[in-house]
């Protein structure tokens, strides 16, 4: 039991959580969930992928996570690096058969989404930007995947758009938290080899864009009142907070803490295009 609870703690439930809503929804707001059975693959096989990649992420940050989460299931020695491994291209190749029940262009997301993600694991989380925008890029292209799903992509479209701004903030925000591991290791991320204000003036810059792009599906009438309502006082009167904070206390404890927040107001900005569709 404490084995399989590791596995699942491995995979990070909130986080696939929230890329299954962000398919399914991908679909559901472009006015349709027909052919339902398509939709719940693409999210099923999001899950999949999105699992593969939390797993492979903790594989190639063991040295990091013993710094920053040494809770984690790896470094705290519940499973081992190589059972990870192992468990990790189970998912990915989970999610990647799934997709082939959709459509041969979600095989093609799916099998791309998978590179990427294991890439930036490998890799490009090692670089300046590269991997925050790595991050941002297929997480915004999950609601392209869930709207593709149906045959429909414009509305979805505009949502990937918004998924893919606030991904990159919150990935930036992230990386100062994560920056004695990161040093440590050699990890040139931006707030290592910049400084912590060049990191926030960045994650600014991103965020005051999004708040800025927000309310352009209201007045394009491509969604409700209820959507803009939900999204001013849920995610952008939030996304003030963040700024206001980050910049009173630029220390990575509390950037830390603003991730962590931003994540469960990921769920807000969901229920904004669900009920404002």
């Amino acid at each position: 039991m404490k084995r399989l609870k590791a596995y699942i703690q491995l995979t990070r439930p909130l986080n696939l959580a929230i890329a299954f809503l962000s398919i399914f929804i991908g679909g559901f707001v472009t006015g349709t969930i027909h052919p339902v059975i398509k939709l719940l693959l693409a999210s099923f096989s999001g899950v999949f992928i999105a699992a593969g990649a939390n797993s492979i992420n903790d594989y190639f940050d063991v040295a990091i996570d013993r710094i920053n989460r040494p809770q984690r299931p790896l470094p705290s020695g519940r499973i081992a690096p190589k059972q990870a491994q192992r468990f990790s291209i189970i998912l990915f190749g989970a999610g990647v058969f799934v997709s082939l029940f959709i459509h041969c262009a979600g095989f093609f997301i799916a099998l791309g989404s998978a590179i990427l993600l294991y890439l930036y694991s490998d890799r490009l989380k090692r670089t300046v930007l590269w991997g925050n925008i790595t991050v941002a890029f297929v997480s915004g292209l999950a609601f392209l995947y869930g709207g593709l799903a149906v045959g429909r992509l414009a509305q979805a479209a505009v949502v990937g758009v918004f998924a893919f701004f606030f991904h990159l903030g919150r990935e930036i925000i992230k990386d100062v938290e994560d920056m004695e591991g990161d040093r440590s290791q050699g990890v040139h991320t931006l707030p290592v080899r910049y400084g912590i204000k060049t990191a926030v003036g960045w994650a600014t810059a991103v965020l005051v864009l999004l708040m800025g792009i927000t309310p352009i599906p209201y007045v394009l009438k491509m969604f409700s009142l209820v959507y803009f309502l939900i999204v001013l006082a849920g995610v952008d009167l939030f996304l003030l907070y963040v700024l206001l904070s980050m910049w009173h206390t630029p220390e990575p404890r509390n950037l830390g803490r603003l991730a962590v927040m931003m994540k469960v107001d990921m769920l807000v900005g969901l229920l904004a295009v669900y009920l404002g569709r």
